[in-house]
């Protein structure tokens, strides 16, 4: 029984290698997200001679095309930085409480499909909301409060219609990914 015993502790992981990968991308999303979050809170009248026109917050505030630009950074926050942190807790589960670590060829490829391609699609996919959000709703408004004076129909046509396919293409590259990493998960936990 002891030799049993000696023997599986031998064999098993400790450290989940595409845990920390994981939750290497989730840090590194979260300081983008948090740079990018600066300039929300810029004060409108400037800070350090430097001012943002017209400001974040008063392009959220407008709703219309500024709304894209809130749901491409909750998407970012919930997707990017949270859900690929919350990823790397379903590596560590199957890799040192369940001690199946991805093996071979295929079970590493669809770790690093998953890796790369939720972390680039899902940022991609947010950063083309927030700037039609920003520059859609910029257009939008009148030209005292930094913006364009343009039609709905202007900015529509001009601004945000370019980004919709672009957007769509990467929250399908996000997909493909999550679907690499779930067939990683089942193929790890069907082996023997």
């Amino acid at each position: 029984m002891t030799l049993l015993t000696e023997k599986s502790k031998q064999n098993s992981v400790s450290v989940s290698k595409w845990s920390n990968r994981f939750i290497f991308a989730a840090i590194v999303q979260g300081a983008i997200i948090t740079v990018l979050s600066i300039p929300m809170v810029w004060p409108p009248g400037g800070l350090f001679g430097l001012t943002i026109t017209p400001a974040i917050a008063q392009v959220i505030a407008s709703g219309s095309a500024g709304t894209w630009f809130l749901v491409g950074y909750v998407m970012y926050i919930t997707v990017a930085v949270i859900g690929v942190g919350l990823t790397a807790l379903f590596y560590h589960h199957f890799e040192v409480s369940l001690n199946k670590p991805l093996k071979g060829v295929v079970g590493n490829a669809l770790g690093w499909v998953h890796l790369i391609f939720m972390n680039v699609g899902a940022a991609v996919a947010s950063g083309l909301l927030m700037y039609g959000g920003y520059f859609g709703e910029r257009g939008l408004m009148p030209t005292s409060e930094g913006g364009l004076a343009q039609t709905t129909l202007w900015v529509h046509l001009n601004i945000l219609s370019g980004l919709v396919d672009p957007a769509g293409y990467a929250l399908i590259v996000c997909g493909l990914g999550v679907l690499a990493g779930g067939l990683s998960f089942a193929i790890t936990f069907l082996r023997r």
